[in-house]
């Protein structure tokens, strides 16, 4: 049977760096804290720049959520990314620093060996459909306005900042519908 469970925003808890620069909220890893494979995690920067950490062993999904930024890298390079814009990184071409233009959430996927995901942020206007092949699972965070998740026989409302996880059922459509803006994350069910 398919699935729809919140993620309580109270659960999580946002850390701030050492040098105060930003606050990460780690949501979540599979397939498991540890010996994660995938990892989720939403940051706030203020108007100065954030320094990426390197990973040898990490590819790296990135996408501003409240304002534009540019990446800069250590060959001097600089990516302009406007919100909902989705970059790849990864040890080859790992990013130096982020700057924003104004005060942003971004959010990361972090991704270990060979594993696979995907994340997508758009604006949302009337409905959409999301598919899940075996193996499978969504990571729905709605940005703002309201939606409703409807999987099956199950339905479940979302407001500004509320985050779930669909567990469907492989090959069963999840119909999102609503008005504002979304981020989904496509993970490996563990």
């Amino acid at each position: 049977m398919s699935q729809l469970r919140p993620l309580p925003s109270d659960a999580l808890h946002a850390r701030p760096c050492p040098d105060g620069s930003v606050t990460i909220t780690d949501i979540a890893s599979g397939p498991d804290g540890q010996s994660w494979r995938w990892q989720l995690a939403l940051i706030g920067i203020d108007a100065n720049d954030l320094v990426f950490p390197t990973h040898d062993d990490v590819r790296r999904q990135f996408v501003p959520l409240d304002a534009a930024v540019d990446i800069r890298f250590h060959d001097g390079r600089t990516q302009p990314m406007n919100r909902f814009d989705v970059a790849h990184f990864d040890h080859g071409n790992a990013p130096r620093t982020c700057q924003p233009a104004s005060p942003t959430r971004t959010f990361n996927l972090m991704l270990r060996d060979d594993a696979q995901g995907e994340l997508i942020a758009r604006p949302l206007n009337g409905a959409m459909v999301l598919l899940a092949p075996l193996g499978w699972r969504w990571f729905v965070l709605l940005l703002s306005g309201q939606a409703q998740v409807i999987v099956d026989h199950l339905s479940h409302p979302l407001e500004a900042n509320d985050m779930l996880w669909i567990d469907p059922i492989p090959g069963h459509p999840v119909r999102i519908e609503g008005g504002g803006e979304i981020l989904l994350a496509r993970l490996p069910a563990d």
